[in-house]
């Protein structure tokens, strides 16, 4: 008899990263199944439960007492959300959609906070849709789960219920949950991955203005630098425009560091040692946060990446997924 880790799961939007997220669960036994309109027919000749109607799978998904996880673009989260309350109104709700306070404000509006916990897996490529999708791309990846709600009610039983089951599907997957508000988590990831977009843009255009020359030279850097620019322009626009309440300081910053560089370059000496120094130091911090041992639990191990482990719904277990926020850690449910 197969023992199953999570309730059933329904996925509404089958590109990169929700039909990456049906594959990993598909492999690991777990009962999936999911909604696209574009892909359907090569999803199911790849051996997967899809379907091209939303109104079947969510009705499926209410009579299966299934975790709907919402993969569409932003712009179409508020429809999606509209047919999960009026398809599957007990169900309860996660997204993998790259911002989350936009997202918590629809669901709030419509009063489905009580049985919505958001996420944003750290993981992707620069290709998209089903045929992009793959086995694997979420391992070791950090995923954001949100906990707003927790504050504002902490005794309620279904929602930590809830929260256990989402950090349970990115634990299956071969991810490790972060616990993050949504004012917070859309700040960082404005540095981390939305103002790197808008970097590649710009220097694929740059490097473009050398002309052949330019092209004919550029290498690993430049390819490096660049290769989220081959990201479908939609998909970038909508993740950027979508946060660009939180992106815009953050370019900011990012312009007064240019200019800095610009003025040092532009005077007598002619140096870049700040930046070069301040910035390299900043990259051993960044990349030692990938560092961390599974068996590390310690929340001032500000070198690593802690895992912590609490019991949703227990007395002051909100406080918790603060104090694991504040240090960047991991949480682990049990």
């Amino acid at each position: 008899m197969t023992t199953h880790q999570l309730p059933p799961v329904c996925i509404v939007g089958l590109g990169l990263i929700g039909g990456s997220l049906m594959r990993d669960l598909h492999s690991r036994g777990e009962r999936v199944y999911g909604f696209t309109l574009h892909g359907a027919g090569a999803a199911r000749r790849d051996g997967f439960d899809v379907s091209d109607s939303v109104e079947e799978v969510l009705r499926r998904a209410e009579d299966d007492g299934a975790l709907v996880v919402v993969a569409v673009p932003m712009r179409a989260v508020a429809s999606v959300l509209d047919q999960v309350a009026e398809l599957a109104p007990s169900c309860g709700i996660t997204d993998v959609v790259s911002v989350k306070k936009p997202v918590y404000d629809l669901v709030v509006e419509r009063g489905m906070e009580s049985r919505y916990v958001g996420g944003h897996p750290m993981a992707g490529t620069e290709f998209s849709g089903w045929t992009a999708s793959q086995e694997g791309l979420f391992a070791s990846a950090a995923w954001a789960v949100t906990f707003d709600y927790a504050r504002e009610h902490p005794g309620d039983p279904e929602w930590a219920s809830l929260f256990t089951v989402v950090c349970r599907m990115a634990a299956v997957v071969g991810a490790e949950a972060v616990p993050v508000s949504v004012d917070r988590h859309d700040e960082a990831v404005a540095r981390v991955s939305h103002l790197p977009h808008v970097i590649a843009e710009a220097l694929a255009l740059v490097g473009d203005h050398g002309g052949t020359l330019a092209q004919s030279l550029s290498a690993g850097s430049f390819r490096g630098a660049t290769r989220v620019a081959s990201t479908d322009p939609e998909l970038v626009r909508n993740m950027c425009e979508t946060n660009a309440e939180s992106l815009v300081p953050v370019l900011d910053e990012f312009i007064d560091l240019l200019q800095g560089a610009r003025d040092s370059l532009s005077g007598e000496s002619r140096s870049l040692e700040d930046l070069t120094k301040s910035g390299h130091r900043a990259h051993l911090r960044m990349a030692a946060r990938k560092g961390a041992r599974r068996e590390s639990v310690s929340p001032v191990e500000i070198s690593s990446r802690p895992i912590m482990r609490v019991h949703p719904g227990t007395p002051g277990w909100e406080k918790q997924l603060v104090q694991i926020e504040s240090v960047g850690g991991r949480v682990e449910v049990f």
